[in-house]
């Protein structure tokens, strides 16, 4: 099955059709480099064509007028293709960004499909409310689809991403054009066809492949797209906000970057646990995630024994090919990133943390992009590898002795996405949990979370929240109608 065709048109009001200019560009496999397809490498114009599409769709309710229980029957249509389609899009997901494929089918394709089915079943079970009021009055306050919602996503689980987003705003009756990342886009291109299969009528999910100059800014600032919903880096977010403030003032809500403390005291319940957590998290999806854990808080009196139990996993994470399903960490997105990757790790080395293990790159397959998993010890929070986020399988370890420390420690730092801590103790837990300024705390586990909660961060980690019912809220409009009632009884 990896010999593949693929699709690299953008597809439009229901049809698969080339950029406007004609203009492409080439779709590598960070796996082994061959060549996968030609891309549309959509523009201003494409965009204009999406939208356009997008809010006819919108105007006529071809979708948004549908009854909530006929809407959810598509959705629950829609999540049900994927998993029709799991290992296609599994194997299209590792061609394309390089991550094992036995991830790409047990976590994205399932995990996209959940979203995708649990945002249509929670279509006809939201309500509206009735204010209290006198009985001269009776107000309604309703939810409205904002209209043409704008998504912009990444690379690194490119399904999951547009699934966190399409599915809430799709669900809420609006009008989707996505733009995939260039290094990523051709599982979003297939799930449009997979939604019009499904029964979603065209115009209503549009997907615009390109970059984000030539394609992304024209959506960001389109003076009919009512909403802007992007995942990605902290500058590139920054830029969003001040585009949607240029254009329309449309909504912006923003999944941005993370450097996330994982706290690990000398009570830990669970040694082996909390080891087997941090070393897996960091390395899962090559370490391209934006919540990973890659700032390792382990108090003194422990760091020896935790080091020794975590550098004894190293070599179950070394990079292998990503299409064996024995592999559990593969290939990193594409050359840039690479390069992005080493440069940390040399900044580590050259501002005197001590390398530990791992630090290079790799070939375990020809032509492929592969680095070592690489753990960092003695690193101190101004180090560049502790303050930025690296987007790579590198761990930094920090050592503490005091609660209060470790604490303003891990809050020093522009993001607020994620973080851990782990502990015996109930009232510790509680309270680093409650002190720590981040979306999501786990306790004495990292990152074992569903669809039911909300994810996103506080400070540069973003605006909004993706997952749970909460992200209805980014995707529709509160309605107050006061209806006046002059009553003869």
């Amino acid at each position: 099955m990896t010999d593949l065709s693929f699709d690299g048109r953008a597809f439009i009001n229901g049809e698969r059709i080339a950029a406007r200019d004609g203009q492409t560009f080439d779709c590598l496999s960070p796996v082994d480099g061959r060549l996968l397809t030609a891309v549309a490498r959509c523009g201003e114009a494409d965009i204009d064509a999406a939208v356009a599409a997008a809010r006819a769709a919108f105007e006529d309710r071809r979708w948004s007028g549908m009854a909530p229980a006929q809407r959810k029957r598509v959705m629950i249509k829609f999540a049900e293709q994927l998993i029709a389609h799991a290992d296609e899009l599994a194997l299209t997901e590792t061609l394309d960004m390089g991550k094992p494929v036995k991830y790409a089918r047990s976590v994205d394709v399932n995990s996209a499909a959940n979203c995708i089915r649990w945002y249509g079943e929670a279509v006809d079970k939201v309500y509206d409310e009735i204010a209290p009021t006198p009985s001269t009055a009776l107000a309604l306050i309703t939810r409205e689809p904002v209209g043409v919602v704008g998504v912009i996503v990444p690379w690194n689980y490119p399904m999951i991403m547009a699934a966190w987003k399409i599915a809430p705003a799709l669900a809420a009756g609006n009008s989707v054009v996505l733009k995939p990342s260039e290094k990523s886009p051709l599982t979003a291109l297939r799930l449009a066809e997979l939604a019009l299969a499904a029964g979603i009528p065209p115009g209503v999910f549009n997907v615009v492949p390109g970059y984000g100059a030539e394609a992304g800014s024209p959506l960001a600032l389109h003076m009919d797209v009512d909403c802007i919903a992007f995942t990605g880096s902290t500058r590139v977010g920054k830029q969003i906000h001040v585009m949607a403030g240029q254009s329309n003032l449309k909504r912006a809500w923003t999944e941005l970057g993370g450097k996330s403390p994982n706290i690990v005291f000398a009570d830990c319940p669970d040694l082996d646990k909390a080891v087997e957590a941090a070393v897996g998290s960091i390395f899962f999806n090559q370490g391209e995630s934006c919540n990973a854990p890659s700032r390792l808080f382990v108090e003194a009196s422990i760091k020896e024994a935790f080091l020794e139990k975590a550098l004894k996993l190293v070599p179950q994470y070394q990079p292998g090919n990503p299409l064996e399903k024995s592999t559990v960490m593969g290939a990193i997105v594409d050359r840039t990133q690479l390069d992005t990757v080493l440069r940390y790790i040399d900044s580590g080395q050259q501002e005197g943390a001590k390398l530990l293990a791992g630090g290079a790159a790799v070939e375990p397959v020809k032509g492929g992009l592969y680095v070592q998993p690489t753990i960092f010890d003695g690193v101190t929070n101004t180090m560049t590898i502790a303050r930025e986020e690296i987007f790579g399988p590198v761990l930094s370890v920090l050592s503490f002795t005091d609660t209060a420390d470790v604490v303003k420690q891990a809050n020093s730092n522009i993001y607020g996405l994620q973080a851990a801590v782990w502990t015996r103790d109930i009232n510790k837990a509680h309270g680093v949990a409650r002190a720590l300024r981040a979306g999501t705390v786990h306790v004495n586990s990292y990152d074992e979370d569903d669809i039911t909660v909300p994810f996103g961060g506080f400070k540069q980690s973003g605006v909004g929240r993706d997952k749970s019912l909460h992200a209805f809220d980014k995707y529709t409009e509160t309605k107050t109608t006061w209806i006046r009632i002059d009553s003869p009884l």
